[in-house]
């Protein structure tokens, strides 16, 4: 009997300290993208990216340019089989340059990506943190990556943006919040 009475103690402490956490949501995505900073560093990783594609565009013209030349070569008999196989080789180094550039340039436009989000990621999470803290909130879950399938919990988007000064209007990047208040399920992913 002793150790029925210990068991359901240790039960019923165990259910009473899950029932005092306060759990809390909010879409990351949407945040991140509500906040100017953000908007502000995808317009210069867009920026970046497009003097990448201008060089790529032009190294495929001049691909094109070279193949036509060689196709009409081929065609004629103009060519010797030195040439040939000096235009194949030509073609062959530039289509090797071309994805060589291409990816340098995904590289580099995502490294540029990380070095500008970083710091606007590392506010939105000290926010976060900020207001789960204040709240006491003891976990919040992220509903933009599917980690999160029900939410009978708060959403604290609300309040992350109003601790960064950002108006509660809808994020251009993100997906609105569900309607019906800060108790609501969360999309099914």
């Amino acid at each position: 009997m002793k150790k029925v009475l210990i068991a359901l103690t240790l039960i019923l402490s165990t259910v009473a300290g899950f029932a005092q956490q306060k759990i809390g949501y909010l879409n990351a995505e949407e945040l991140l993208y509500s906040m100017p900073e953000a908007k502000k560093a995808d317009e210069e990783i867009t920026a970046y990216a497009k003097t990448f594609q201008e060089k790529i565009v032009a190294m495929q013209k001049d691909f094109e340019t070279k193949y036509k030349v060689y196709e009409d070569g081929m065609k004629s008999k103009s060519f010797t089989q030195a040439v040939q196989e000096l235009k194949e080789q030509e073609l062959k180094n530039l289509q090797d340059n071309i994805q060589s550039t291409q990816q340098n340039a995904e590289e580099k436009v995502a490294g540029k990506r990380q070095e500008l989000l970083k710091p606007i990621t590392e506010k939105a999470d000290k926010a976060i943190q900020d207001v789960a803290k204040a709240k006491g909130y003891t976990f919040i879950f992220d509903s933009s990556n599917a980690g999160l399938v029900y939410a009978a919990s708060d959403n604290i988007i609300d309040d992350v943006k109003a601790l960064l000064g950002i108006k509660n209007t809808p994020a251009t990047g993100g997906t609105k919040p569900a309607p019906g208040g800060n108790k609501t399920p969360a999309p099914k992913k």
